[in-house]
């Protein structure tokens, strides 16, 4: 029988060894603890030497599950979790990062994950080069001076640029270091790093993988060698999954396949869209041939994603006055659920850089992240059509 699709794998794959009782669905195991009565069992079981749990900071059946799941749909030896998407960041770049060491990246990674490379491993002895994104060669040249990580965000957060994964990750290893790649915004359903040439796969599990905006979580996907490092370092600094988060999220992944399909055919639409609007500066949509990683990402990517961004004329004082008109879309800092979701990225993805520190990164404060949700297209378009039509005269005319 051949290997079933991601759809398909979405819905049944992880979960059959964690069904109790006749169930159809995964339990929510909330017990902080596992019992034996037989010590030579329950040793086994603590050195890893048997299948099974003693204690929620280091497993448990639901969480196992969702690693299980995720694990599958990214088609990796092994899966971690974690508390929050930044958790799998941070754990993971502890465990591979010491003083003296290298790091290679880019310059539009989301706004956490920059801080940490600015802010906190700097700090730690650890020499941090942050390369243009999309500048291949540059990259190259960096990684050819040898590093210990290669760090690798696509599509970016929130301008959406496109690195090479394949390209970027064979320079990676033969500089000897360990390719890792934030999966976030494309999805399994959208995109396979593993695939392509990384070593590790990270994930917000709180975005598109739970897609009800209900659970925060993190994953980690790749070789279990390296997965059961990071997994070491994450059970003794304690940024283990909540079991209920771990249930919501496996529930939401089941319709993963369903929600991404609609949320890559609703981004390609709006951005067309917003291409037409005279308050409109630029769109940042990977899908849109005038996309500077359109290429690339036709080549490893087989959808182009539900996230898209765009800057408008007038810049803060349009943004005030356009998104509260919204009525299909949701004011907040979340990205990837059901619904609409619009913010700038002063106030979401980079909210803990400086005006300047954006920037330096290319993001106009007039920037707008839209999170396409799984709603009607043609009530989408309409909702924004209304927000640019009721904009007070006076925002318009000083936006020229």
């Amino acid at each position: 029988m051949k290997q079933p699709n991601i759809g398909t794998q979405s819905i049944w794959a992880g979960e059959n060894d964690y069904l109790a009782f006749g169930a159809t669905q995964v339990p929510v195991v909330h017990s902080v603890s596992f019992g034996y009565d037989d010590m030579d069992d329950w040793y086994d079981v603590a050195v890893g030497q048997k299948e099974g749990h003693i204690y929620g900071r280091n497993t448990n059946p639901t969480v196992q599950a969702f690693e299980e799941k995720i694990k599958i749909l990214e088609g990796a030896e092994s899966a971690t979790s974690f508390s929050t998407g930044m958790a799998a960041i941070s754990n993971t770049l502890s465990t591979f990062l010491f003083p003296g060491d290298r790091i290679v990246s880019i310059k539009d990674t989301y706004g956490g994950t920059n801080k940490i490379f600015t802010e906190f491993l700097p700090k730690q002895q650890v020499d941090v080069m942050l390369c243009e994104t999309g500048d291949h060669e540059a990259a190259e040249a960096e990684l050819a001076k040898g590093c210990q990580v290669l760090y690798l965000e696509t599509p970016t957060n929130p301008t959406v640029k496109i690195t090479n994964i394949k390209r970027l990750a064979k320079a990676g290893k033969e500089s000897g270091a360990i390719v890792i790649v934030d999966n976030t915004f494309a999805t399994p359903v959208n995109q396979h790093p593993l695939a392509l040439g990384a070593d590790l796969v990270i994930h917000s599990a709180t975005k598109f993988l739970g897609g009800h905006a209900d659970a925060l979580g993190g994953a980690l996907c790749g070789s279990k060698e390296l997965v059961e490092k990071v997994y070491h370092y994450r059970e003794i600094n304690g940024a283990t999954l909540d079991p209920m988060a771990a249930y919501l999220l496996l529930r939401g992944m089941k319709t993963l396949k369903l929600r991404v399909d609609k949320q890559n055919e609703n981004a390609m639409a709006v951005a067309r869209y917003l291409q037409t609007v005279d308050m409109v500066n630029e769109v940042f949509y990977p899908g849109l041939d005038s996309h500077t990683g359109h290429e690339i990402a036709k080549e490893q990517m087989s959808g182009f994603g539900g996230m898209l961004s765009f800057s408008v004329r007038g810049g803060v004082d349009t943004v005030r006055h356009l998104l509260p008109k919204l009525k299909y879309a949701n004011r907040a800092a979340n990205l990837g659920a059901v619904e609409t979701i619009v913010g700038p990225a002063r106030t979401t993805s980079h909210v803990e850089c400086t005006p300047e520190e954006r920037a330096a990164m290319g993001i106009p404060e007039g920037l707008i992240r839209y999170s396409a949700g799984i709603e009607d297209i043609e009530d989408l378009i309409a909702d924004l059509q209304q927000a640019f039509a009721a904009l007070p005269a006076d925002v318009v005319v000083k936006a020229y």
